[in-house]
């Protein structure tokens, strides 16, 4: 095992194997040997490659055997070998990972969320340190992967202090009454980082009821499960041009800023940060993805704004920020508050800006913020790990200091080179800057193109479809030229990383593939303010007579409309993957024909929520997923439904385990289901243990299922019970 592992993240070891010849052995005969083998069709050159594949396995064996010696390197299924050597205890769920096939690709997932790789490399440094907090916030990110603070409950209980122990500050730090003129401690009261004193609370803090923990014996592991994500020089939306009025957002809606977290220290480093007064050190609010209220951005406006930092306003220019010096934060409710000349009003708790009348933008506002979500899921700048490097396309950059401006500018130019022979098939437009975009998008594709429209690394931009015309639709179109081209010849068009608002997508024509990925179609077109949706009864992508196999991965989108000849024409297919297809309502039809008649399609889902009704021709796959509203199909005869949820009286085909079934009185319940909302699509803790731990694997049913919430939880639950001192009354509480 490893020397010092207990600072060190191990990720899940799968070790590759080597890259072998099969023609090896059969190089080492004589020459005459592999002439006459040629002639009667090489079949001692097939039997030679069958050996050498099971030496490469024997060889493989051998190396992984000296591997498995080590806890960084072994492999899954020995990790509970070595731990059993200092006495490690698996997780709850460890042994199903192993018996369901930890290498299947459908496990990767689980297997990253409670193979204990890491937990088993620190065993022995975390039972030196058993009954720290720093150890408990330690186990939150190493086992479930949520950053946490943990808290002593005891010190925050009233109780009466003997004046001489008072006088000589032994017990100075512990709960004080209230002091109603500390407006930042009456924030903070009843939190993580609260420090006034309650009385005590007889209810445990492990309760599953109604949590207390506010006992002389109390500790609260106090879990952020929310992550920050950044946005970078993105354009403010203007509410209002006459009184300077501005969000955050560019899509118009509230949005609560968040802190930038960073790394909390390790207790056997240096470290120096606020609040911190020596001992062993715990989570301040600069290490977890905290929302930011006014009286905190007011006391701390130095810590949380400017570059680098939570958040930053630059106007007339993206060079040039706010000084915080003309920074005022300020309740913005209802915008009634007014900034006084040259000063800037922040409002950080509804993600709203006020101009004074002297700092009046005059050229445009981009901020830079954080903003929290449940995953990797829509438009975003965080890492898109699908996204592979094509060598025969050439790339058509788009942003500023870029050689394009407009994104018809770099289609154009790719048309003109495709057409010229100058280039291939294959086209990528690259988007290099999380700007927003607003022109009028046609793609007209000629047999055999491959166009790719993505967001570069580290960027999300904007794509805004206004009223252009006043005679057509103003829809991003994607039309294949040619009527009568060869299915292998059809021309295909991948989204990636992108955010479209203000109209839908509109396919036509012979398509061969439409792909989106990692983008956010917004459903209802675009926001108001509290984040209801604009245009509820529009729809996000039409397909109009056309033969696209409409892909949509790890997206947000509205509405899909199905427009085709029902008699000549075969269905399409539309395949879903850990996304969210949201009609903006439970009683809207979120894929359907228009009058609502049944959608001429075949849908495959995986892992995807939908909020809305389905009215389609047939569902061929539908696993691991939600449905809000009725599911109708047309034939019941194709596909199947496994460990779903369908509302009572759905035509759906044959079940395997879906809910519900003779149970009566489980639905799902969301935290929110309006996008736009920090906890848009995730299931809410109260939801029934059937829809949380309802899928194949024992995770959560819907588009969150591959965060494996329920097992990171029991986990660290299994975690906090082994290391808390006895006689602790310990408990997990969820922040966010």
């Amino acid at each position: 095992m490893s020397a010092n592992p207990a600072d060190v993240q191990f990720e899940t070891a799968t070790q590759a194997t080597t890259a072998r010849e099969p023609d090896g052995l059969a190089a080492l005969l004589p020459r005459w040997h592999l002439l006459r083998d040629a002639e009667e069709g090489e079949p001692l050159r097939a039997l030679l490659a069958v050996i050498a594949e099971q030496l490469d396995r024997v060889r493989d064996g051998v190396e992984q055997g000296y591997e498995d010696l080590f806890v960084e390197t072994a492999a899954p299924w020995v990790l509970p070998y070595l731990g059993d050597l200092v006495g490690y205890r698996t997780l709850p769920g460890y042994e199903r990972v192993l018996t369901t096939g930890l290498h299947d690709g459908g496990r990767a997932a689980l297997a990253d969320a409670i193979a204990p790789r890491g937990d088993v490399a620190a065993t022995v440094a975390n039972r030196r340190r058993k009954g720290t907090l720093h150890l408990l916030e330690e186990i939150s990110e190493r086992v479930a992967g949520w950053p946490a603070r943990a808290v002593e409950l005891s010190r925050q209980v009233a109780h009466t202090q003997p004046v001489k122990l008072y006088g000589s500050g032994q017990r100075g730090d512990r709960g004080r009454l209230v002091d109603l003129r500390d407006n930042s401690a009456l924030d903070l009261a009843g939190g993580p980082f609260g420090a006034t004193a309650r009385t005590v609370d007889v209810r445990r803090a492990d309760s599953r009821y109604r949590q207390g923990g506010w006992t002389p014996a109390g500790v609260a592991l106090f879990v952020w499960r929310l992550k920050a994500y950044s946005l970078t020089s993105s354009p403010a939306y203007c509410i209002d041009r006459a009184r300077n009025l501005y969000t955050f957002s560019i899509l118009g809606n509230d949005t609560p800023l968040v802190t930038k977290p960073f790394p909390e220290p390790s207790p056997t480093l240096p470290h120096s940060r606020p609040g911190s007064s020596g001992g062993t050190p715990t989570a301040t609010i600069d290490n977890v993805p905290a929302f930011i209220g006014r009286r905190q951005l007011h006391d701390r406006l130095a810590d949380y704004y400017g570059p680098g930092k939570s958040l930053v306003i630059r106007r007339d220019g993206e060079d040039q920020p706010v000084p915080p010096s003309d920074i005022v934060v300020a309740d913005l409710s209802d915008w009634r508050y007014r900034p006084r000349r040259g000063q800037v009003a922040v409002d950080p708790e509804l993600g709203r800006i006020a101009f004074g009348s002297r700092s009046a933008p005059r050229q445009g506002v981009w901020v830079d913020y954080h903003y929290a979500s449940g995953a990797d899921l829509g438009g975003g700048e965080y890492e898109r790990p699908e996204r592979e490097p094509r060598s025969d396309a050439d790339v058509y950059r788009v942003g500023p200091g870029q050689p394009y401006r407009q994104i018809m500018d770099a289609y154009r130019a790719w048309q003109h080179d495709r057409r010229a022979d100058r280039t291939g098939p294959a086209g990528i437009i690259e988007i290099t800057h999380s700007g927003a975009y607003q022109e009028q998008l046609d793609f007209d594709l000629d047999p055999g193109d491959r166009l790719e429209l993505r967001a570069a690394e580290g960027t999300r931009p904007v794509i805004r479809l206004l009223d252009w015309y006043s005679n057509r639709p103003d829809a991003l179109n994607i039309r294949a030229v040619s009527e009568d081209c060869a299915p292998h010849e059809r021309p295909r068009i991948v989204l990636d990383g992108l955010l479209v608002a203000g109209r839908g997508i509109n396919v036509t024509g012979p398509m061969g593939a439409v792909v989106v990925r990692h983008s956010t179609l917004v459903p209802g077109w675009s926001l108001e303010p509290e984040c209801e949706p604009h245009s509820p009864e529009e729809p996000s992508i039409v397909l109009e007579r056309t033969t696209a196999c409409l892909q949509i991965e790890h997206s947000i989108l509205g509405t899909i409309e199905v427009i085709g000849d029902e008699v000549s024409e075969e269905p399409l297919d539309i395949h879903l993957r850990d996304s969210i297809l949201d009609a903006t309502g439970n009683d809207r039809e979120a894929l359907s024909a228009p009058d609502c008649r049944h959608a001429h399609a075949v849908l495959h889902l995986h892992r995807t929520t939908v909020i809305g009704e389905v009215h389609t021709h047939a569902v061929k796959i539908a696993e691991n997923s939600v449905f809000t509203g009725k599911l109708h199909v047309a034939r019941r005869g194709v596909g199947c439904l496994r460990y779903s949820y369908v509302p009572a009286r759905s035509r759906t085909p044959r079940r395997y385990r879906c809910r519900p079934e003779q149970a009566t009185g489980i639905r799902p319940l969301f935290t929110s289901q309006r996008y736009g909302t920090p906890w848009y699509g995730l299931l809410a803790d109260r939801c029934a243990e059937e829809i949380r731990r309802g899928s194949d694997d024992g995770a959560e049913m819907g588009a969150f299922h591959d965060l494996y919430r329920p097992q990171r939880e029991d986990g660290l639950r299994a975690r906090l019970a082994e290391y808390t001192p006895a006689g602790t009354d310990a408990g997990i509480f969820f922040v966010t």
